[in-house]
């Protein structure tokens, strides 16, 4: 796909730890997404390792790590990493140990910055020194007030994560980024550090706490998961089980482009074919073709089971070439054929 890509990689094989996002990869709210529990599994007997990062501050590693356990997917404590945490870690390189900070979000938010030695309070008379802001369900008016005016009085604030939205069940919900806009609206000014993706600090920290010597990021939003692999200059592959959908992959900016693609995770466990361009807007892959036509996008869908997947990933690699090119009959296609 992008250009960080190579030939005919197979993900288990080629990658030592896989960066997996939580909602939209694996579960979305309770469910489980189909095939996430099998694949992972197939792919740890071939010898890969995951990491669970999640951009939600809410849970703490704990809850996180139970929860996927209950899905199916064997998970420990110490193969999760939140924002929250690498938000606490980013305070605690600023802050002495003991100081208070003011906690908004869900009970991950206190959790984390217990863990790094910092003190989470829930009022201003506490004289909070920074503001760590997550996502909560319970947040509330208040939460949102003593934030913007301990902002405005001079605390160091940081926000574990700018995402707009999240999935749930049937749709999607407001975010950790709208709270956060909330805030800098009333304070003046946006946050001093963002932590999750698609800023660095949550990747750095999971390729550390991890070990990672070949990390494959692994997601389901252009604007988090994929932009924060490309910054770092890390793989990634794209899984279209959650809030991307055919028209947005192939619609992605540069920077936001998945070096791979996969209807969802068993991508990691198949060979990824090559995208052949012939040097006159014609892209292949396998039976399948795209290419650009008097401005427009057109595609074929191959043969077999692997038809559809290659037909995306060439309208995508014809796309992204030709950014003007009109994608709307490429996208009805691929869509009206989505398995």
């Amino acid at each position: 796909m992008s250009d960080q890509r190579a030939v005919g990689i197979l993900p288990v094989d080629e990658f030592d730890v896989a960066l997996l996002d939580l909602d939209g990869v694996i579960y979305i709210g309770p469910h489980l997404v189909d095939h996430a529990d099998g694949a992972i599994a197939l792919a740890r007997e071939r010898g890969m390792r995951f990491g669970f990062v999640t951009n939600n501050a809410s849970r703490t590693p704990e809850d996180v790590a139970a929860h996927l356990c209950e899905l199916g997917i064997g998970a420990s404590v110490d193969d999760v990493v939140t924002s929250s945490q690498a938000g606490a870690h980013v305070l605690a390189q600023r802050l002495d140990a003991d100081t208070a900070v003011l906690a908004v979000g869900g009970p991950g938010v206190d959790a984390a910055l217990l863990e790094f030695g910092l003190r989470p309070v829930r009022s201003l008379e506490a004289q909070p020194a920074a503001v760590m802001q997550g996502f909560g369900r319970d947040v509330q008016w208040r939460d949102l007030a003593d934030a913007s005016v301990a902002v405005r009085r001079g605390a160091y604030w940081v926000a574990t994560n700018l995402d707009a939205t999240l999935p749930i069940p049937g749709g999607r919900a407001p975010g950790n980024g709208m709270l956060v806009a909330a805030v800098a609206q009333a304070a003046g000014r946006g946050p001093d550090a963002v932590a999750g993706k698609p800023h660095a600090p949550l990747m750095r920290d999971s390729i550390d706490r991890l070990q990672a010597r070949r990390p494959l990021v692994v997601g389901d939003r252009l604007d988090t998961d994929i932009e924060g692999a490309d910054r770092l200059g890390i793989p990634s592959l794209l899984v279209m089980t959650g809030v991307t959908d055919v028209a947005t992959a192939m619609s992605a900016p540069a920077g936001q482009r998945p070096t791979l693609l996969a209807r969802d995770l068993r991508g990691l466990l198949e060979r990824h074919p090559s995208i052949d361009g012939d040097g006159r807007g014609c892209w292949s892959a396998r039976s399948s073709r795209a290419r650009v036509e008097e401005g427009a996008v057109v595609v074929r869908v191959g043969r077999g089971n692997d038809g559809w997947m290659d037909a995306l990933r060439c309208a995508c690699a014809a796309s992204w070439a030709t950014p003007d090119a009109d994608i709307g009959g490429a996208v009805r296609v691929l869509s009206s054929g989505m398995p």
